[in-house]
């Protein structure tokens, strides 16, 4: 009995690699192109674009449906003689300046571009004003020194009290 168990382990093991190495080779692409510099062109272009489905990925590294067409529509849009603008701006007016990893600077992008910047100067004029709040408040709790005479005024007539108790 445990010699089948082994077995079925054993059996479905490699049931399981021999699947997923079908799955691995259904990715990969082979596209041929007529020179190298349009291989190149097509490899760069998928690298600059992002997935629109997938977080972070850009269409040369997603295995999502949507990033296989959208490979083949730069396919076919090279193939077209599209330039690289075009075919940007062919993708952006469809899903969005998204799809672009570096978008123009623009109204609608202006957050994007400097909103870490704002957020780092605010952050730092924060840490400036508490710094300095402390500053003022440890000041403050501070006992001010008594000037020299007073203290010894002060001394005396302890001194003097002292003696007159005794």
């Amino acid at each position: 009995m445990i010699g089948i168990k082994h077995s079925l382990v054993k059996f479905s093991l490699w049931a399981v690699l021999l699947f997923s190495s079908f799955q691995a080779n259904a990715v990969i692409e082979i596209l041929e192109f007529d020179s190298q510099a349009e291989k190149e062109r097509y490899q760069t272009l998928i690298d600059e674009l992002r997935c629109p489905k997938c977080q972070n990925q850009n269409l040369a590294d997603s295995n999502a449906q949507i990033a296989v067409d959208l490979r083949n529509k730069v396919r076919e849009l090279i193939d077209a003689g599209k330039n690289d603008e075009e075919i940007k701006a062919h993708l952006v007016a469809r899903y969005g300046d998204f799809v672009l990893y570096r978008p123009e600077v623009k109204k609608e992008t202006y957050v994007l571009w400097f909103g870490p910047a704002i957020l780092l100067v605010f952050g730092a004029l924060v840490v400036v004003i508490v710094l300095v709040a402390n500053k003022r408040k440890a000041s403050k709790n501070e006992p001010q020194a008594e000037p020299e005479e007073e203290r010894q005024a002060r001394l005396n007539k302890l001194l003097k009290e002292n003696s007159e108790k005794e």
